[in-house]
């Protein structure tokens, strides 16, 4: 069953109007923190952010904790500490790690923090650029952790369109940006966990190669739970998309003529997958 190249074509005109300002921006921010998804630790890094954020100390929150297998979460925070990153865990869902953010920050910043207090500027607001790519709960977290609606939240990426500046109750503002894609996928590997995360838009890419790939990619990585949901295993076919299509019968999911629906199937394995319904998966083995 090879897999086969899912094409992307997607980086909107407001992204790179958004790399523009996020530039401009970042010399007047204090410190930037960047929230991955915990299923894609790896993938859901823009390297970009690297380029832009040079300098400035950094902040990882692997989010979306409730979805991920604990024992690669913690495996890759261990790896982006050794790697010289301040890391926190969180789930924006349930508000679980959020509370470890702001002493976080103000770890980061303590050198900072100490030279103002030397100069009499205890109380100076400080302020936290946010970063991410799409649909990585970006919003959801600054609303935890701002403790109200500050951050506008949906079910699908690039709600956020323009910055905006939220002032905590404590000397600390968080800058909410854009959720920004890189503008050239690295490789078909990455471009198929970003589309399985729902980062990249499903409009914009086939998505029965996309349900394909996933299903394999997960009998693999949690074969009981496939076996358990869909009662198909990786050798049932010759190929992912008879794999497939094979699922689609197996629940039931069926066209004129007795074919497997394979839209059905590829929307609903997708939506059972982002939405936990396989147990906590990471897509993405610390060291892979």
């Amino acid at each position: 069953m090879e897999e086969n190249t899912l094409h992307i074509n997607w980086y909107p005109g407001h992204m790179a109007r958004t790399r523009r300002e996020m530039a401009e921006k970042l010399k007047s921010v204090d410190a930037v923190a960047e929230v991955l998804d915990a299923r894609i630790p790896g993938a859901s890094r823009n390297s970009l952010l690297d380029e832009l954020a040079k300098g400035k100390p950094r902040l990882l929150i692997l989010n979306r904790t409730d979805l991920a297998d604990p024992k690669e979460t913690k495996k890759w925070s261990e790896y982006y500490r050794s790697k010289g990153f301040g890391v926190i865990e969180s789930d924006s869902k349930s508000g679980a790690g959020v509370k470890s953010f702001l002493p976080a920050v103000r770890a980061l910043l303590k050198e900072k923090i100490e030279r103002l207090e030397g100069k009499g500027q205890a109380g100076r607001r400080l302020t936290v650029m946010i970063m991410g790519i799409p649909n990585v709960g970006k919003s959801s977290f600054i609303n935890r952790v701002a403790g109200r609606k500050a951050a506008k939240t949906e079910d699908r990426p690039g709600v956020t369109r323009n910055l905006n500046l939220i002032a905590l109750d404590t000397n600390i503002s968080l800058l909410d940006t854009p959720g920004m894609l890189m503008p050239k996928i690295e490789s078909d590997a990455q471009g198929f966990l970003l589309a399985y995360t729902g980062a990249i838009r499903d409009d914009v890419v086939d998505i029965e190669t996309l349900a394909a790939n996933l299903l394999v990619t997960l009998s693999e990585r949690v074969p009981e739970a496939v076996k358990t949901r869909y009662k198909v295993a990786r050798g049932d076919a010759e190929n992912m998309y008879d794999l497939l299509e094979l699922a689609a019968k197996k629940r039931g999911f069926l066209i004129s003529g007795g074919e497997g629906d394979m839209e059905r199937i590829s929307r609903i394995l997708l939506d059972e997958f982002r939405g936990g319904k396989l147990g906590r998966v990471t897509m993405e083995a610390c060291g892979e």
